[in-house]
C-alpha cells in the first residue's frame, strides 16, 4: 500500500515522436503520486500530470505500427521481385511472413484506440513516422533481400521490447501480452530468414 507516498518509475527507453520523424523524445522518470488516491503519474521535477498509460506508450505503438506497415510492404516487394534458383521457397516464405505482419496491424491500432489514443490515418502518416527504411532498388540479390529483412525484424523486436518495458511498469497486462506474442512471431521470422540464407557447408 502506497497511500500518501510517491513512487519513482524510471523509463530510460527512447520513443520516437509521431509528429517529428527526425527526432525523438525520451520519457522522463515519473513519480506515481499516491497522495491523490488514484496514483497519478507525474513527470519528476515538473509537477505536470502525464495521465493514463496511453500517454506513455501510444507514441511508441504508433511508430511500431508504421514500422510494421513499412516492413509488410518491403516483404511483399521482395516477395514479388524474388528470382533465382530458390525462387519458389523464398517467394512462399516471404508471402507467409507478409501475411503475419499484416495480421499485426489491426490489433496494434485497436489497442491504441482502446486505451484512448488515436492512430495512423493515411499512407502519408506512415511515411512521416516509419523508421524501417524502404528499398526501391530495381534489383536486389535474393540473399541480400533475406539479410535486409532479417535485420529489419531484429530491429522491430528490439522496439517492441522497449514499449513492453513501459507497459509492464504501469501494469498494462493486456498490451504486454499482445507485445510478447508479437516479439515471439518477429523472432521466428528472423530465425527463418537466417536459416534460409545460410550457405551450404
Amino acid at each position: 500500500m502506497n497511500d500518501g507516498k510517491k513512487e519513482i518509475i524510471s523509463f530510460p527507453k527512447i520513443f520516437f515522436d509521431p509528429a517529428d520523424h527526425h527526432g525523438a523524445i525520451r520519457i522522463p522518470n515519473l513519480l506515481r503520486d499516491h497522495s491523490d488516491g488514484v496514483g497519478s503519474l507525474v513527470a519528476q521535477g515538473s509537477g505536470k500530470e502525464i495521465g493514463p498509460v496511453v500517454q506513455l506508450f501510444r507514441r511508441g505503438m504508433n511508430a511500431i505500427l508504421a514500422d510494421v506497415f513499412a516492413l509488410y510492404m518491403k516483404t511483399k516487394n521482395f516477395h514479388w521481385h524474388m528470382s533465382g534458383p530458390h525462387f519458389r521457397d523464398y517467394h512462399l516464405l516471404l508471402d507467409e511472413q507478409a501475411d503475419q505482419l499484416y495480421a499485426m496491424t489491426d490489433p496494434i491500432a485497436e489497442r491504441i484506440r482502446k486505451t484512448g489514443g488515436t492512430t495512423l490515418r493515411s499512407i502519408g502518416h506512415i511515411v512521416r513516422i516509419q523508421r524501417i527504411k524502404d528499398n526501391d532498388a530495381d534489383y536486389v540479390d535474393p540473399l541480400d533481400m533475406l539479410a535486409e529483412l532479417r535485420e529489419d525484424n531484429q530491429t522491430l523486436a528490439a522496439r517492441l521490447r522497449e514499449v513492453h518495458d513501459v507497459v509492464d511498469e504501469v501494469r498494462d497486462i493486456a498490451t504486454a501480452s499482445l507485445i510478447e506474442n508479437w516479439i515471439d512471431e518477429t523472432e521466428r521470422r528472423t530465425w527463418f530468414l537466417f536459416e534460409s540464407s545460410r550457405r551450404g557447408e
